[in-house]
């Protein structure tokens, strides 16, 4: 693995933290950072939308208004590079509360699930951007 490369991996693995970040943090607008204008996003396994970034802005905006209390961790990621593109494969889980307040577990309201992010990278000018994301939801618990 030579320095560009390494380089490349810790790019990768901070857009995936951004991600989560802006969802979490209901902060829409840093996802124009992680997603290419052009991006499709695809959250259809979880019963979702698919569509493109403003699109997809606007749809968590209102679904997520929801789940003040989010949280996503992103495991290890399987990366590879081929054609000018980066594969990334990442094991995800969340966790959607219903409240930021504490609250007994068995309240009402929350969700928990995990799955892999699938996205499709290409380098521009402002850095690696996700030119396709598909979620595949693997489990979802309700409470």
């Amino acid at each position: 693995m030579d320095a560009q490369e390494i380089a490349d991996r810790l790019e990768i693995a901070d857009l995936l933290a951004r991600y989560t970040h802006a969802i979490d943090s209901g902060r829409w607008e840093l996802l124009d950072e992680v997603f290419a204008e052009d991006a499709v996003i695809d959250y259809s396994s979880s019963g979702g939308v698919k569509g493109t970034r403003e699109e997809v802005k606007a749809w968590l905006a209102e679904v997520l208004a929801h789940w003040p209390g989010r949280l996503h961790l992103i495991g290890a990621p399987v990366i590879g590079f081929a054609d000018g593109e980066a594969r990334v494969s990442a094991p995800f889980t969340d966790t959607l509360a219903p409240t930021r307040a504490m609250v007994a577990a068995a309240t009402e309201g929350f969700l928990h699930g995990g799955g892999w992010y699938h996205h499709r990278l290409r380098r521009t000018p402002s850095g690696w951007r996700s030119v396709e994301l598909v979620e595949e939801q693997s489990w979802r618990t309700a409470h």
